[in-house]
């Protein structure tokens, strides 16, 4: 599913920067370089990275390396990249809402999902917290199994 995912972003990125850079739009035949297209590519960006550092801790979790200080990292840039979706989103936000003056609930329902979205790096903070509980568990687990091994 996440190469699935991946691939697909990155696809979506290519045919956006292909436009972009080419002029050419495959709908009307011109294309200007709208803050939108731009912000969708970072955007893309910021959800490859988040997918990467998913796969690397899933790939972590199948080696059983996971309760490891290396794992924060990747832990860490996954919070990163989630605020960076927010931000990203939030500029969409802000770009779209002079066309929403009519309905501008649209405009605080695109808000509410930029919320969202940085509640999801709120819950992968928390998720780090009790990864950090679970590796300082894991040290003092091996240490009195030495400990252990020692007396036996």
């Amino acid at each position: 599913m996440l190469v699935i995912v991946f691939a697909g972003t990155v696809f979506v990125q290519v045919l956006m920067l292909w436009m972009l850079i080419s002029g050419n739009d495959p709908e009307d035949g011109s294309l200007p370089l709208t803050p939108l297209r731009v912000i969708t590519v970072l955007g893309l960006v910021s959800v490859q990275v988040a997918l990467l550092c998913v796969w690397r801790l899933v790939t972590m979790v199948q080696r059983d390396t996971v309760f490891s200080p290396a794992a924060f990292r990747y832990v860490d840039v996954m919070t990163g990249a989630i605020v960076a979706a927010a931000l990203v989103w939030f500029t969409v936000t802000a770009v779209n809402a002079p066309d929403q003056r009519d309905d501008p609930g649209v405009t605080l329902i695109m808000g509410g999902v930029g919320v969202a979205i940085l509640g999801v790096a709120l819950i992968v903070r928390v998720l780090r917290i009790l990864l950090a509980k679970a590796v300082t568990r894991e040290v003092e687990a091996a240490r009195l199994r030495a400990d252990l091994d020692e007396v036996i």
